[in-house]
């Protein structure tokens, strides 16, 4: 049996992340999620909690024959004992999948097998435009599974992230 790691923030989870998800699931037999900075919450670039977020994956991923484990990961700002970190909320893991830089050669120096996949149409599907359609009154719907677009009605969401995005500063 392999066990896969994926990390991301999934500020929301959207179909690039659910994309990555499928792909890897033709890899292992099971994937722990890693839910980044899950300590951070109710500001625009991290909306949501680690609790909404696991809700968000949880319903996006019920359908699928892969089994998922949604752990999260609070932020560590010492990059040289981040993966022992990791390595501590987590099951273990066999591999470890990421696309972002840092993650990759932390992984490599810490001597854990990291794979790469291509990104699924990333211009679009990437949480900051998602963010910034819902702020902005733009389809965001289209973008994340119709589980996450039922969390974030069901937290009112959208009403969040529009009065985090506000400011009480004096226009020009």
């Amino acid at each position: 049996m392999t066990r896969g790691f994926y990390i991301g923030r999934f500020q929301p989870f959207h179909n690039g992340h659910r994309n990555m998800v499928e792909r890897i699931a033709e890899d292992v037999d099971e994937l722990v999620l890693g839910i980044g900075s899950a300590d951070d919450s109710h500001t625009v670039r991290n909306p949501f909690t680690a609790g909404e977020r696991i809700m968000m994956i949880t319903k996006s991923l019920v359908d699928t024959d892969l089994v998922t484990y949604a752990v999260p990961i609070e932020d560590l700002e010492r990059n040289s004992v981040w993966v022992s970190h990791v390595q501590s909320m987590s099951p273990d893991f066999d591999v470890a999948y990421s696309n972002n830089p840092l993650v990759i050669q932390l992984f490599r120096e810490a001597g854990i097998e990291i794979r790469q996949s291509p990104m699924f149409n990333r211009d679009v599907l990437e949480g900051s435009e998602v963010r910034e359609r819902m702020i902005n009154d733009g389809d965001w719907e289209s973008l994340v599974p119709g589980a996450v677009v039922e969390v974030v009605e069901e937290i009112d969401g959208i009403e969040r992230i529009r009065m985090i995005s506000d400011s009480d500063a004096n226009g020009d």
